[in-house]
């Protein structure tokens, strides 16, 4: 698998963020393997990511927020905000197409608005740019 062009269902973080999106994952050096993989090369806001963590999430089913009986929960509805007014991406979005329509769907929608039209691999979410081209024409606004 090549993680700058494939997105599986392991890189969908239990918040409902696209770990392939990621500047950390997209990195070259010391690359975090993403949310759902345990790993010392995770940077380490997302080893004490108090969602990944959450004793409620534990208890679900699915192992994905929309589970819980507390979602949306504060915390989740808060990083949902930011990443909405910053990224242009939704966590609430990503996780009732999950939820709804199945994880097939969620991640044929992501790679479609998330490759860069350039290259081909993943854009980051953190960048107006494609960190693999630098082509700025790819970037997805604000939704």
């Amino acid at each position: 698998m090549n993680p700058a062009t494939e997105l599986t269902e392991s890189l969908i973080a239990p918040c409902g963020m696209n770990c392939a999106l990621c500047m950390a994952y997209q990195r070259e050096k010391k690359s975090c393997p993403g949310c759902n993989v345990n790993s010392e090369t995770k940077s380490k806001s997302c080893a004490s990511c108090r969602i990944k963590n959450c004793e409620e999430l534990k208890a679900t089913h699915s192992n994905f927020c929309f589970s819980c009986s507390k979602f949306p929960c504060l915390r989740l509805r808060q990083l949902d905000k930011r990443y909405v007014t910053k990224y242009g991406m939704s966590m609430l979005v990503n996780l009732g197409r999950i939820r709804d329509e199945g994880m097939t769907e969620l991640i044929r929608s992501e790679t479609e608005k998330w490759v860069c039209r350039h290259c081909g691999t993943f854009l980051s979410v953190h960048k107006e740019f494609c960190l693999r081209c630098g082509n700025s024409n790819s970037y997805v606004p604000p939704i």
